[in-house]
């Protein structure tokens, strides 16, 4: 039996995998590394972080996103964003630096087992660990609105099911969404050649600033310090402080976790979206019809009245939203045991584990408890550094029960229960 097994091998996964081994856990890790980034976004797309807010965690701090580019004569300036592709290669060059051997398969089912865990892989293997910490990425949590639920994949796709957008050479596409992965999206379609438009429910467009040179006067970064996720003190909070962000109380983190940072473009991006794609601002899909090889789309207008859109396919880039029930690996009777904070996400201790002893969580679903830094690259390092030790914890006292947890979990849960 092992002591640790790792689901998923995106920069989460890697980055635990890499402190867990040199803290010389026996483990297993699982999954295709840097899955998302190779096969679920399309060529061209750049990354939205800065590059040195970009590194995946190793204990010795030697094997950032700068230590990689400088081998391959890429630059990694601030200011300058990094292609994705490059950032894929960046996390497998990691991957064989820094962590035992990755098993591409896929886990389908994790359950209980005397002692821990045992995972069954997609082709049938049976592997048993004392531990299990998931980094499942965010691919299970994809979110659709409900108006567009109805309609089969030929008609309507979320934007990250797409790791090159050919298909849509020639054809009329509607994106929904005012975020980056909406906006760059466009941009790449209209550039291909593909008739696209943007349909946006808020009534303008949020772009983020250039950012601010990294020297500058000190009386500049004493008012707005540069962070791992952009410049300012409440951004500098979010991503260097995530352990006390998590003391906040309930109501004021499900509330940041859930409106903090929403959806904005990269600055890069503005010029090649308005003046070229056509934006449909202050309006929201209300249903969704197949009408032959397209989509008939009922829309809500700003002034509240009806508006009719025919188009070939929708690309719903409405984001990700990661709650209990979706995570559909694991055993039910395991996912229904798990304790939930108020927006429906399982609820996770100080070092990451699940109110299921033995099992640790990482990643965007871990938001709602340590802050918008779980939602990008940037909070992996702490991820890995405060869930490793907590599974070295628990390999020491064994797979005895939580402690109950306190009122303000307590309250998280039964509000959540009753919803």
């Amino acid at each position: 039996m092992y002591d640790l097994l790792v689901v998923g091998a995106g920069p989460y996964g890697l980055s635990i995998a890499s402190h867990a081994a040199a803290a010389g856990l026996s483990l297993r890790v699982f999954g295709r590394p840097m899955a998302s980034w190779r096969d679920h976004m399309p060529r061209g797309m750049f990354l939205k972080s800065e590059p040195w807010a970009s590194d995946l965690s190793d204990p010795a701090g030697r094997l950032g996103l700068a230590a990689y580019c400088a081998r391959q004569g890429t630059p990694a300036r601030h200011g300058a964003p990094i292609p994705v592709e490059v950032f894929a290669s960046y996390g497998l060059w990691f991957a064989r630096q820094a962590v035992p051997e990755v098993d591409e398969r896929t886990i389908t089912d994790v359950s209980p087992c005397p002692g821990g865990f045992e995972a069954v892989t997609e082709d049938g293997q049976r592997v048993r660990a004392r531990t299990v910490a998931l980094a499942v990425g965010v691919m299970p949590f994809t979110e659709i609105p409900a108006a567009l639920r109805g309609l089969g994949p030929a008609h309507v796709s979320h934007s990250s099911h797409h790791g090159d957008l050919d298909r849509f050479r020639g054809r009329d596409v509607t994106v929904v969404g005012g975020g980056q992965a909406a906006l760059e999206t466009a941009a790449l379609l209209a550039e291909q050649g593909t008739r696209v438009r943007v349909v946006v429910r808020a009534p303008r467009l949020t772009w983020n600033d250039v950012p601010p040179p990294w020297e500058r006067p000190w009386w500049r970064s004493a008012r707005a310090p540069h962070s791992g996720l952009g410049p300012g003190w409440r951004n500098w909070f979010y991503a260097e402080r995530p352990g006390a962000f998590r003391r906040l109380p309930d109501a004021t983190r499900a509330r940041i976790a859930t409106t903090a940072l929403g959806p904005a473009g990269a600055w890069w991006v503005r010029d090649r979206v308005e003046p070229v794609v056509p934006l449909l601002l202050g309006h929201e899909v209300t249903a969704a019809y197949a009408a032959g090889d397209g989509v008939r789309l009922a829309l809500r207008g700003p002034s509240g009245g009806p508006v009719s859109l025919e188009t070939g396919h929708v690309i719903a880039a409405t984001g990700f939203r990661a709650t209990r029930e979706r995570l559909g690996l694991l055993a039910a009777d395991v996912r229904a045991d798990l304790a939930v904070s108020p927006d429906g996400s399982p609820y996770v201790g100080r070092e990451f584990e699940s109110s299921r002893p033995g099992l640790f969580l990482a990643g965007l679903v871990t938001a709602s408890s340590f802050g918008p830094a779980m939602r990008f690259v940037h909070g992996a390092s702490f991820t890995a550094r405060t869930l490793v030790r907590g599974v070295r914890r628990r390999l020491r006292t064994g797979p005895a029960p939580l402690p109950v947890p306190g009122a303000r979990e307590r309250r998280a849960v039964v509000e959540a229960a009753g919803r």
